[in-house]
């Protein structure tokens, strides 16, 4: 069943749980995330980000997110994640996506302001919820990679808690993602999660807070920021990770550290006797991949719905 952001908050916040939010940019991550959901029968947020644009156009893969959301057996938000322009989030709303994140993080606090109380009149409207972010998490969803040798990420900035106060009541969203210690993208080393800056925005803040760059945190700091006020958790690296390290391993796939003049390598091969090679279907590759993310997922959301 489609419901929008403001509704499935309330079930986390009455069962004092996160609800999994995740990224799927196609039609098998999409199945994995919604076939977890129903198989727990917990409700879920199925995500469209503005950077997936390029492997699935909004206009294609937001059609086929909200026909699989009204399908659902439980609660499902299709939403937008991090909307970088008022235009983009309007194509969304007009596709009925019924919940959109206004990313201006990045830009000045007074901007960011004007912008995100747009946006939130552009979603209210036609019944949808708003997310927003203060603070920055660095990376971007994809994943950050330096275009230089030596070059850094982009900088972290912890939310400000008296900030995030002035923010959601100046623009009038309904849930606030904040960062405190998380990135998108693959984690290098263990994350060191500030919680003394989650416990004073939750002090100060009276809507659903929102973890970004969920995926790769240890369980222990799941838990934890779910008792602290956490209702919503953004998820993805990790489960596209999972399904690409299963189609690997289908092709028994070796390696071996080579090295060229001052240059090392990983070199990748697989062994097969010469009479027993078989042919790969694509199919067989959806399925596999399918299949271990909806693995990756279901593990994820037992965590966060405090589910054995």
């Amino acid at each position: 069943m489609l419901v929008n952001l403001e509704q499935i908050l309330k079930i986390a916040e009455a069962r004092k749980i996160a609800v999994g939010s995740f990224n799927t940019p196609n039609l098998e991550s999409i199945q994995a995330v919604i076939g977890a959901a129903e198989e727990l029968d917990v409700p879920v947020i199925i995500m469209h980000a503005e950077v997936h644009e390029t492997l699935s156009p909004i206009h294609v893969i937001g059609k086929v997110m909200l026909q699989c959301a009204r399908d659902s057996k439980v609660p499902v938000c299709v939403h937008l994640d991090h909307g970088e322009s008022l235009s983009y989030l309007n194509k969304a709303l007009e596709l009925g996506f019924t919940s959109v994140m206004y990313d201006g993080s990045a830009l000045p606090y007074e901007e960011n302001v004007a912008n995100t109380s747009i946006a939130a009149a552009m979603a209210h409207k036609l019944g949808a919820s708003i997310e927003a972010e203060i603070g920055t998490l660095g990376k971007r969803e994809l994943g950050y990679q330096p275009s230089r040798p030596g070059e850094d990420d982009p900088k972290q900035v912890y939310t400000d808690p008296e900030d995030a106060c002035r923010f959601v009541r100046e623009t009038g969203i309904d849930a606030l993602a904040c960062s405190f210690g998380t990135a998108h993208g693959l984690y290098l080393t263990k994350p060191k999660l500030d919680m003394k800056v989650l416990d004073e925005v939750k002090k100060r803040v009276h809507v659903p807070l929102v973890m970004h760059g969920g995926s790769g945190v240890s369980e222990e700091d799941y838990r934890t920021v779910i008792k602290k006020g956490i209702r919503k958790i953004n998820y993805y690296t990790y489960m596209a990770k999972a399904g690409g390290q299963k189609i690997e391993k289908q092709f028994h796939m070796n390696a071996q550290e080579i090295r060229q003049g001052n240059k090392e390598y990983i070199m990748y091969y697989a062994l097969v006797a010469k009479n027993e090679q078989q042919p790969v279907y694509y199919h067989d590759i959806v399925k596999w991949g399918m299949e271990a993310m909806k693995k990756n997922v279901l593990d994820a959301l037992k965590i966060f719905s405090d589910l054995k």
